[in-house]
């Protein structure tokens, strides 16, 4: 069934067009009561409103006039702008009638005038009913039913067929030319890696289907494609395994700059200063480096190439792998005297957590009471793996410097305006609490808020790495 699944995919896609007098009409029946009906263009995950239909009696809508209807698949969209009904075709017909109930089930739906609208909603019907005897056939077999496992293997055998004429290359509709090349991957039961076999492969049937880009700009499947192989597939991928796999796609559209554009305007803010995973802000700076900043981008502004390499050189200070930059700090004392100010690189300890924290930061003030409970500890047992260099982020040095007598922090904490480097800048430091790991050569190890409970499985971890 999963190929049935996979299946039901509405598309929007658009070619270039010129106005042409056009005739919608949609038979909803008494129970549609909306005043109006929008039909809508989708672009990425949203939705472009393209015309307006009155209700008539009898639940009739009907959109006319005179425009360019890009070929493809429009949003049936309620009243309120959001809610959409479903997706009708514009492809090879502009005077068409649909009449079905006021929810635009595919099993109610009648076409005519339009055979692409026609073999989309009988295709769309088909596989409906298949989910729901499906549906069904599982809860018999949850029941102990003894026919209902071979009642699977023939609806399975009965819709393999189906979608083999259906979904047959000589079917030229556009509809079904998106089905065909949004068809994810079957994996082979020999594959020993089966995700980096998916993964590898997710693309396949898209590339091969020569589909142009003109073809898809306005699918929300290419978006929704996109999203799911980029932060569902490799939401756990490590930096160098994304930015290969960029790389990749780069390569395959790169004579082509509006699929270019498309693919990099949705991945590039989705990296950018993302707090979700580790080691995405080095993606982000991968883009930057390798596409925008080489000129590979010609749509880009000189505002945004501006923007993009300010930010790129602050953040690439404080990529993990970096050599952390050392900071030359007033300890609560506040001794204007450089030679008693403290530094970050100082310590025996193999590791140095930087600490920016704020006192007047709830979240700031819980997480600092965890990690003073695990330090103490620590040094209580004897057994210190790392120091805590805490920065202050208050501007107001009395606060923070009863904040830390209040709360008997021991680690070392530093503070105030009198600093050797704007840390901000060598940190990527734009908010708090922000934590930095270093390790004994005082390079960047982790760059992201662990949870404390977290420190010393990081620490066991990390040394198992290193030492091979």
């Amino acid at each position: 069934m999963k190929r049935i699944l996979n299946a039901i995919l509405l598309l929007g896609l658009g070619l270039a067009a010129e106005a042409q007098q056009y005739s919608f009409t949609f038979r909803l029946g008494d129970e549609a009561k909306d005043t109006v009906l929008y039909a809508m263009r989708h672009f990425r995950d949203q939705l472009q409103p393209m015309d307006t239909a009155r209700r008539a009696d009898g639940g009739v809508y009907i959109f006319k006039g005179r425009k360019a209807w890009q070929t493809g698949l429009y949003a049936l969209v309620k009243q309120d702008g959001k809610t959409q009904l479903g997706d009708f075709a514009v492809d090879g017909s502009l005077r068409f009638s649909i009449t079905a109930d006021a929810r635009l089930t595919p099993q109610s739906v009648k076409v005519k005038g339009c055979e692409a609208n026609r073999l989309m909603f009988d295709y769309l019907a088909t596989e409906a009913a298949a989910i729901s005897e499906s549906a069904a056939i599982r809860e018999r077999k949850k029941s102990g039913d003894s026919q209902a496992e071979a009642d699977e293997k023939a609806l399975n055998e009965r819709m393999l067929a189906y979608e083999a004429t259906a979904r047959h290359p000589k079917r030229k509709t556009y509809f079904f030319d998106m089905v065909n090349a949004f068809d994810r991957p079957e994996v082979p039961d020999t594959v020993q890696d089966k995700p980096v076999y998916y993964r590898r492969h997710y693309w396949d049937s898209f590339w091969q289907s020569g589909e142009s880009f003109g073809r898809v700009k306005y699918s929300p499947q290419l978006f929704n494609w996109m999203n799911y192989f980029f932060f569902g597939l490799m939401y756990y991928a490590d930096s160098d395994t994304i930015c290969a796999e960029i790389d990749r796609m780069a390569a395959r559209i790169a004579g082509d700059t509006a699929m270019l554009r498309y693919v990099f305007d949705f991945i590039e803010p989705r990296y950018f200063r993302s707090t979700r995973n580790v080691g995405w802000d080095a993606v982000w700076c991968h883009l930057a480096s390798e596409y925008y900043l080489k000129g590979r981008c010609p749509w880009a502004t000189e505002g945004t190439l501006h923007n993009m390499r300010y930010n790129y050189n602050r953040i690439r200070q404080s990529l993990i792998g970096a050599h952390g930059q050392e900071l030359l700090m007033m300890d609560t004392t506040q001794i204007d005297a450089p030679e008693h100010w403290y530094s970050s690189h100082q310590f025996a300890e193999p590791y140095v957590i930087l600490w920016f924290w704020d006192p007047d930061c709830h979240h700031c003030q819980e997480q600092s009471e965890q990690l003073k409970q695990l330090y103490d500890n620590m040094v209580a047992a004897g057994k210190k793996r790392f120091e805590v260099y805490a920065i202050g982020y208050e501007a107001d040095v009395d606060k923070w410097r009863r904040y830390v007598r209040e709360h008997d922090f021991r680690w070392v904490n530093v503070g105030g305006t009198n600093v050797n480097i704007d840390y901000q800048e060598a940190y990527n430091v734009h908010g708090a609490p922000t934590m930095i790991i270093l390790n004994e050569r005082r390079d960047i190890i982790m760059n992201k808020v662990l949870p404390v409970k977290s420190l010393m499985q990081f620490f066991d971890e990390y040394e198992k790495r290193t030492a091979k």
